[in-house]
């Protein structure tokens, strides 16, 4: 229990940095408006497979210009600064991103952040407090705790923050989603959705021996080897695991497709191929929704294993389904069921297109099951096509939130949802028990 003088205390703590936040929110909003919207001066902390990937995106988008580039690891800055420069960027190159944001702040507007993701919320909170926007991958945080903060700097501080969920921009799934289930009803009521994203058996991640970082430099910045610091997806210290790393994704699209959070998670996993790693190598969980049409129910599995099946989502309904993944090749159809109503008006609309073949009654020469074999659902293609990298437009959308005050697509309080789900499978599968969310767990 605190005495009065304890609790005065720490209050006029908690209220001076309140203040101090409000008055570097404004300050942040004034240096902004002088700035110039048609070319955006960008940093990138965190230079590895990801990070590349959405450099990558970033040099296609018109107006975007890297001025600085932070990771502890050498190899990670040569090889993405390298390709940073090619593009006639002229940059400067970090190993401490403190040092970087106290060098570079004044002529920055945002941070791409794509360090581990244990590292995020330091990250993107320390760039939002010197009045910087943030573009953060997801998992937000391998802890809620530290996923919280995120969204609370970003409201205390007025700076924008975008979670990498990029699914949310990406024009096939806007289409699906909001144009075909949310306002068309094309699939009637949705009752399951499965998704999954399986990959082939790997080993662990290497290194060039030339690159090595000495023990005292991985200790400096918290990994206890080169092995750790390449594949800190497998450690709990540092990530959540596949489910996180890979699940996040989907899972965010069963949140999209319900527009609401799930009411209970159950899981089973477990580390049984991979014994030296410390995440489960294979998961598989459902989720269960409240509707205003009742419980619906989402299936999911990770596999390491096996690359079977691949990724790819189905949302599943009365009339319908819809198949659909980020590579078109793995699903990209609506298929109707047999007892529906016609779809041509919607193809006419152009919002499908004209199925590949008729419905036909499925046959088998096995007499005893044809009686109960349902009759093929058509495949009606989707008609919007995503030209750009996956990541691309939803990066554009975060560059056009700062630009022209777009709404952004996924939010740090949209992340944060998705990450109170994620996080609870790896629970669920250590527990081998039922977890029931709260409505205020999805909430900062």
């Amino acid at each position: 229990m605190m005495n009065r003088n304890e609790f005065m205390q720490t209050a006029a703590v908690a209220g001076a940095t309140l203040a101090t936040l409000k008055a570097r929110a404004i300050e942040n909003a004034e240096l902004s408006a002088k700035k110039n919207p048609d070319q955006l001066n960008i940093a990138l902390i965190g230079a590895g497979a990801q990070g590349r990937i959405l450099t990558e995106s970033c040099l296609r988008i018109p107006g975007i210009r890297f001025v600085a580039l932070c990771d502890i690891w050498e190899y990670s800055q040569t090889y993405t600064g390298n390709v940073i420069k090619k593009y006639g960027h002229d940059i400067n190159i970090y190993e401490d991103y403190k040092e970087l944001i106290a060098n570079e702040k004044d002529r920055l507007d945002a941070v791409v952040v794509a360090s581990p993701d244990w590292m995020h919320a330091e990250h993107a909170n320390a760039c939002m407090e010197a009045g910087l926007h943030v573009y953060s991958e997801k998992e937000m945080s391998n802890s809620l705790e530290k996923a919280a903060t995120m969204v609370q700097t970003a409201k205390a501080t007025g700076q924008l923050l975008q979670i990498g969920h990029q699914r949310r921009s990406n024009p096939r799934y806007i289409h699906a989603i909001e144009t075909l289930i949310h306002q068309e009803k094309l699939l009637g009521t949705v009752t399951t959705a499965v998704a999954q994203w399986n990959r082939a058996k790997a080993d662990d991640i290497g290194f060039p021996k030339k690159f090595e970082m000495s023990a005292e430099q991985l200790d400096k910045y918290g990994y206890n080897s080169m092995m750790e610091f390449r594949n800190w997806r497998w450690y709990k210290k540092y990530g959540g695991g596949p489910i996180v790393d890979l699940g996040s994704h989907q899972i965010d699209l069963f949140e999209w497709i319900w527009e609401t959070n799930p009411k209970s998670v159950i899981a089973s996993g477990g580390t049984d191929f991979y014994k030296h790693r410390e995440w489960y190598d294979n998961v598989m969980c459902i989720f269960e929704y409240d509707t205003p049409d009742g419980t619906a129910r989402a299936f999911y599995e990770t596999q390491t294993t096996t690359g079977h099946r691949g990724f790819s989502e189905a949302f599943r309904g009365t009339e319908g389904t819809i198949e659909i993944a980020e590579v078109p090749a793995r699903g990209n159809s609506a298929l109707r069921e047999a007892h529906a109503p016609e779809w041509d008006a919607l193809a006419q609309k152009g919002l499908i297109k004209q199925m590949a073949a008729p419905i036909k009654k499925a046959s088998t020469k096995n007499v005893a099951v044809d009686v109960r074999v349902t009759a093929a659902a058509a495949a009606w293609p989707l008609p919007v096509d995503l030209t750009k990298p996956a990541h691309q437009p939803h990066l554009e959308n975060f560059f056009n939130a700062i630009r022209y005050g777009t709404e952004l697509n996924c939010p740090g309080e949209k992340g944060f949802e998705t990450a109170v789900a994620v996080l609870a499978v790896n629970r669920a599968v250590a527990s081998g028990q039922k977890i029931n969310f709260n409505k205020s767990d999805f909430h900062v």
